[in-house]
């Protein structure tokens, strides 16, 4: 049954990964193929010596496609060095592949990696991985019709609250594989004067099966299983100095997620009209009226003879698809916003909304700096209703196409902040609570990267505030109302050390606020650092130590030691 689960997984993940490869794949068909040297050195020094790749340039459109294949092999030591200090050890074979591609009608990235882990030690099992990131956008017709699409594949760590972190410490099998896709088209045209804008995305989420413990007189985690989400969107705005001293526009919104637990359905529309008022050149006051309406409803769960809520094979609630829909969440009527934009530069945009939204008061907005191709600051404050899985694609969503994505030594899985030339985006905040539940988040989260010489550096920080929304008379409705609340920081550093070797360093750490008692509570810290010695062009060397450890308010705590010997073939 594991074989045919793997299976199944890589044949999903090969089918998303020609979803986002095929635009570049095309590109590079109309490219020269030669065998590079990695490119410039000023935009390879954060990697590995000589990662070298297939490099593809192009004179008439300046496209340029990067394409590395890998092969590796690890050699694993984890240490418990909180209970009696047992070693495991294990080996990794693993295959993956780098690529990017900055061209005039085709720009995005993808890191995808697989990996086997063979047990040497009778506490720890075999068990296959894939890890990744990507998101890819192609012009089908340029500055007018384009696709894009993305997708994650990552291994999380699952608390008994339901709090998860990507670093999976420990050997135990309270750790879950995430996938998530998306992709759809996107149009930006004018009729006249009138600017039209609209966009389509869809979505798809699944998160695997954990065996999670659950504190004794705790209910069992509602742990999400999957959900499609889609969301459209449709503007018209005629721009200030077309006939009137101010702008003016309509939208029009769509989304909707359908969640597998209990049937869970999101339903959010909204629709309103805009205005620009220009201040000055690079500042401009914004507002806009509208109508929404939002609905959250779901179904119960299967009763026993006593009344007791029929738990699957999975874990999860089986979900009694005979129970009429019971509403959860209803709100309809007049909503509005008031806001600020600033551009001074290109390099430069700030904005700020204050609104009402959800039947409350609401704010929003962005800022970004990037002062030059060296540095790059991005801060986010969102406010929205959704799914895990809706929350998921809209950080995906907000990735830059340039992004260059860390892993971690010790199980290559993709660190939670991914920084391109542009700026950078974190998924660690989606992925803070594997709650099936529907929830409002509410939150900001900032990601700032820059380079010293030859160096390269990169911090995300954010927090998150979720409050859940269930269905009165359901088996969630012990959930509705209750609060979770999750920080995070992320950083590291790395660089060349000489011709033939680099180093890098990671420090992490995240905390979980359950909003049921103080046994869902929990902190985890960790740090590693990975030293890479070229042996060959395209035989590298690593060696790497690091160390992980949960701390928990009622049960136990967890440290683990962890050292790493290892080889990377790059093609």
């Amino acid at each position: 049954m594991r074989t045919a689960a793997s299976l199944a997984r890589i044949v999903a993940l090969a089918g998303a990964a020609f979803v986002v490869l095929a635009p570049l794949t095309a590109e590079a068909q109309r490219l020269d193929y030669d065998l590079g040297d990695g490119g410039d050195v000023s935009a390879q020094q954060d990697k590995a010596p000589s990662h070298k790749g297939y490099t593809h340039r192009s004179a008439d459109t300046g496209a340029r496609t990067k394409i590395t294949p890998y092969l590796e092999v690890d050699q694993n030591l984890v240490a418990d060095l909180k209970h009696g200090g047992n070693a495991l050890t294990y080996t990794t074979v693993a295959a993956g592949i780098d690529a990017s591609i900055a061209g005039r009608n085709t720009e995005g990235a993808v890191s995808v990696r697989y990996e086997r882990r063979f047990s040497e030690s009778r506490n720890l099992s075999d068990s296959d991985t894939i890890s990744g990131l990507a998101r890819v956008r192609h012009d089908i017709v340029p500055r007018t019709l384009s696709i894009e699409a993305g997708g994650m594949a990552a291994l999380t760590r699952v608390e008994a609250s339901g709090a998860a972190t990507l670093n999976a410490v420990g050997s135990n099998d309270a750790v879950s594989q995430i996938w998530s896709v998306y992709a759809g088209p996107a149009l930006s045209t004018h009729a006249g004067d009138v600017a039209v804008n609209g966009s389509y995305m869809a979505g798809y989420t699944k998160v695997g099966s954990p065996h999670v413990q659950v504190a004794q007189g705790q209910p069992p985690i509602g742990i999400f299983d999957h959900s499609v989400a889609q969301s459209a969107r449709l503007s018209a705005a005629v721009a200030p100095g077309h006939g009137l001293p101010v702008g003016v526009g309509a939208s029009a919104g769509y989304d909707r997620e359908d969640i597998s637990n209990l049937d869970q359905r999101v339903s959010d529309f909204h629709a309103q009209g805009e205005v620009t008022v220009p201040l000055s050149i690079d500042l401009a006051a914004v507002g806009g009226v509208g109508y929404e309406k939002v609905q959250v409803s779901s179904r119960d769960a299967q009763r026993d003879a006593g009344g007791n809520p029929v738990i699957g094979p999975d874990g999860r609630y089986v979900t009694d698809t005979s129970s009429p829909r019971v509403m959860a969440y209803d709100t309809s009527g007049l909503i509005w916003d008031a806001g600020v934009i600033w551009r001074p530069s290109r390099r430069t945009s700030l904005q700020a909304y204050v609104g009402r939204r959800y039947g409350t008061t609401t704010y929003w907005g962005s800022f970004s700096y990037v002062p030059s191709l060296r540095s790059a600051l991005n801060i986010s404050v969102y406010d929205g209703i959704s799914g895990f899985g809706g929350q998921v694609n809209r950080v995906l969503q907000d990735l830059p196409s340039d992004f260059e994505v860390s892993r971690d030594p010790f199980n290559g899985n993709i660190s939670g902040c991914a920084t391109g030339a542009q700026g950078g985006s974190c998924v660690n905040s989606a992925l803070a609570s594997l709650s099936g539940s529907v929830f409002r988040a509410r939150g900001v989260s900032a990601t700032y990267s820059r380079r010293v010489g030859h160096m390269s550096a990169g911090i995300g920080a954010g927090y998150s505030h979720r409050k859940y929304i269930a269905a009165p008379g359901t088996v969630l409705a012990v959930a509705n109302g209750t609060v979770d609340e999750s920080w995070y920081v992320d950083a590291g550093i790395g660089g060349p050390i000489d011709r033939v070797s680099r180093f890098s360093t990671a420090v992490y750490a995240s905390w979980f606020q359950s909003g049921q008692g103080p046994a869902g509570d929990a902190t985890v810290l960790g740090a590693n650092a990975s030293y890479f010695r070229n042996l060959t062009d395209r035989l590298v060397a690593t060696a790497a130590l690091g160390v992980d450890g949960v701390n928990r308010k009622v049960t136990a705590d967890e440290l683990y030691g962890s050292a790493l010997l290892g080889l990377r073939y790059n093609f």
